[in-house]
């Protein structure tokens, strides 16, 4: 059971079992389209005049330290938007879809990226990945009248960013995620704890809130470092945890993370003599797998997501094989679906118009599971409530679900954890 703060927004989180959280990967063609836009501001964004065709671009990483999250992102946006061409696309046509690269915070990949799928009229854009690169792109976004939709984004401070309405996710904050792990270390006997954090707003976010969760739990923080992830060397960093001897060391960041790792085991802190913790930024099947076998064996991390069925992984098998890791492809999925049936049920593709139906499409309706069943009963004039394969994805005022879950997962011999979570943990998000 974990334990609800005292103080700040109410966090209710209760532990449950579960199966699998699935997901896949690919990419994409891209298809050209056209919509046109009308001067006239229907909010604080420009209104954009739809032309009756649904148009969705993807920024998500094909290249940067987020890399190996970009195949199951990509897999989960095509295996949605097969399913609804499928159905019979959006407004009657089918929807058109073009794929860019994120890239990181180290290139100006993603600005270049929102600027050709501007040109190419899209309506909505699914991404970044990374929370650093959506705040670094939100305002040509959502200036442009287009909704922004991230699968993986849980900076908090995507919470009260100024959006003009049009930014939604259907990754938790880190609030949540921060909760479940510090509480995970607590649980595990650690009362002594060392924190190495990317400097940046997903990293110092979530170390924030793992370090007052430990804390509030009774436990020391006895060293918190926070980094720069694009230092070539990380043995001072590494110094000054070995220094004060965590009996747990919470690990958050990207794929510099590996380097980090090989850092703890060359000064004597391997995970079979302290207890490593790691989080979804960083719970890779790709970037540790040529280390020695053993390395990561008994590792806990966290990452956001609801149990998927099996056949819900094997639609996403067959739309990318070659999958190692399956991180977001359920959020991707429903990001999709969400922006389809908002168009449908606003009857238009325009981005504010979706924006403006999306939380209704989310939740207090008639239950339903994927596109078809859900766009059939729209057009009976039923209002639905779209049940996502991540979770329930009830968006509140703020365009975060208001209920997430969070799976613990744990590194075997091979250095990759499986697909099946060791649990799940759910919690209801206020504000």
């Amino acid at each position: 059971m974990i334990r609800i703060a005292p103080m700040g927004r109410a966090l209710a989180v209760v532990a449950a079992t579960s199966l699998a959280l699935t997901a896949c990967g690919g990419g994409g063609g891209d298809t050209a389209a056209q919509t046109s836009q009308s001067a006239a501001p229907a909010s604080s964004a420009p209104a954009a005049k739809g032309d009756g065709t649904l148009t969705l671009g993807t920024l998500l990483p094909q290249t940067g330290s987020l890399a190996f999250l970009g195949p199951p992102e990509f897999a989960g946006v095509d295996l949605a938007l097969k399913e609804i061409n499928e159905a019979g696309g959006v407004l009657g046509k089918p929807v058109v879809k073009h794929d860019t690269d994120s890239g990181d915070t180290t290139t100006n990949i993603a600005s270049q990226s929102v600027d050709k799928l501007l040109a190419q009229s899209a309506d909505a854009i699914i991404g970044a990945a990374s929370s650093s690169v959506s705040e670094s792109v939100i305002d040509k976004i959502t200036g442009a009248g287009v909704v922004h939709f991230s699968p993986a984004n849980t900076s908090d401070k995507f919470t009260t960013i100024q959006d003009n309405g049009l930014y939604f996710r259907t990754a938790p904050p880190d609030k949540l995620q921060g909760r479940v792990l510090g509480d995970l270390v607590i649980s595990d006997g650690n009362d002594t704890v060392g924190i190495m954090a990317m400097q940046d707003s997903y990293g110092t976010g979530l170390a924030d809130q793992v370090q007052k969760t430990v804390t509030e739990g009774g436990a020391e923080v006895v060293e918190r470092v926070d980094y720069d992830p694009k230092a070539a060397d990380f043995s001072a960093d590494v110094a000054k945890i070995k220094a004060k001897s965590p009996k747990g060391i919470v690990l958050i960041g990207f794929e510099e993370t590996a380097k980090v790792v090989q850092e703890l085991i060359k000064q004597g802190l391997p995970a079979s003599k302290v207890k490593w913790y790691m989080v979804d930024g960083n719970m890779s099947n790709t970037n540790y797998v040529k280390m020695p076998k053993g390395t990561l064996t008994g590792v806990k991390g966290t990452y956001p997501g609801a149990a998927a069925p099996d056949e819900f992984r094997e639609k996403l098998m067959s739309v990318n094989p070659k999958l190692e890791d399956f991180t977001y492809a359920p959020e991707s999925y429903d990001a999709a679906n969400l922006i389809a049936l908002a168009a449908e049920a606003a009857k238009s593709d325009a981005g504010v118009d979706i924006a403006a139906k999306l939380a209704e499409v989310s939740k207090g309706g008639t239950k339903c599971t994927n596109f078809k069943e859900c766009v059939d009963l729209l057009k009976a004039g039923t209002d639905i409530d779209y049940e996502g394969v991540s979770g329930p994805v009830e968006f509140n005022d703020a365009g975060d679900p208001a209920v997430a879950t969070i799976g613990i997962y744990q590194f075997e011999d091979n250095n990759k954890y499986p697909v099946k979570a060791l649990e799940y943990r759910s919690g209801n998000i206020e504000g």
